[in-house]
């Protein structure tokens, strides 16, 4: 495995806050949006390393774009015990971000920084925050302590409330496949993009979902170079890991969608009509916290029996 530490395909947007920091015109609450799984909160990661290790031994390589693992802040964030970092992020078991998750971080905001450093809040995308959450956020940095930032990160085409976005100073931020690629094999220790099998390359996939399947895929003995989107679906419902799985669990819809595309588009031997019908019962299932167990006895019987 190569280095992990490595920002890939937001160089130049990073000089640019580089710039901003070092002019004194860094704004304290910064929205970044793009596809899911681009590397977000990566970025946020290396920019706050970058000013947190400013004289720090072992401090941030500008020149490469790496986040060096001894140096002390990223030790210290790494284990969660910055003290001028907090993070927020939704717990695998909840729907949302709650708001006893805001309040310590309000705890956090309202204590002194250590080494009167700059502090920075890190919210990793606020539409999984819930009306009250959200609520109590939109109190908390519409008068914020000149010392903290806040940098929360937005998947393009989730909801997001506006007079939370409206606080903020929105970057736009875009991943092209080149740069998919490039994190991919640098992420491995080979070139992995390009021995991905074919039923997951040139889709609609983002660096992240890929990268956690090839670790699905390993860890189950699975060859992701040949594996065929049947087979893993196949897999998951035999292992029932649609419950037992975080990553299947999060993604399973996503999984679904690529299968639906692959036989509407490529084979045609699946209905427009069928893939509406399967999708209307998932998202049932969903809305009432259902059984998943019956959805996918049908779906193994109508669309992955031979």
């Amino acid at each position: 495995m190569k280095n992990k530490n490595k920002l890939i395909g937001f160089e130049d947007q990073f000089k640019n806050f580089v710039n901003l920091y070092i002019n004194n015109k860094l704004p304290n609450k910064i929205l970044l949006t793009g596809n899911k799984g681009i590397g977000k909160f990566l970025f946020s990661s290396h920019y706050v390393n970058f000013i947190l290790s400013e004289d720090e031994k072992y401090s941030y390589n500008i020149k490469d774009f790496e986040i060096d693992k001894r140096n002390k802040s990223y030790i210290l964030f790494e284990n969660n015990i910055n003290p001028n970092i907090f993070v927020i992020k939704k717990k695998n078991d909840k729907k949302n971000i709650e708001i006893s998750q805001i309040r310590e971080m309000i705890k956090f905001q309202n204590r002194s920084s250590f080494n009167n450093k700059s502090k920075f809040v890190i919210i990793d995308n606020i539409s999984d925050l819930n009306l009250n959450s959200s609520n109590a956020l939109l109190k908390s940095i519409e008068e914020p302590n000149n010392n903290v930032f806040f940098i929360l990160t937005h998947n393009t085409g989730s909801q997001v409330q506006d007079t939370l976005r409206s606080r903020c100073i929105e970057f736009k931020m875009m991943l092209s496949s080149l740069n998919h690629r490039l994190v991919l094999n640098n992420y491995f220790s080979e070139l992995t993009y390009e021995n991905l099998s074919l039923d997951f390359v040139n889709y609609y996939s983002n660096p992240s979902f890929d990268i956690s399947l090839i670790n699905y895929l390993i860890e189950n003995s699975l060859d992701y170079k040949s594996i065929k989107l049947e087979e893993l679906i196949y897999f998951i419902i035999k292992k029932k890991d649609y419950v037992k799985n975080i990553f299947i669990k999060e993604n399973i819809n996503f999984i679904i969608d690529l299968f639906f595309y692959k036989h509407i588009n490529l084979t045609n031997n699946i209905s427009y009509k069928l893939k509406k019908y399967f999708n209307y019962k998932f998202n049932e299932i969903n809305k009432y916290n259902l059984d998943m167990e019956s959805y996918f006895i049908e779906f193994q019987e109508k669309l992955l029996s031979e």
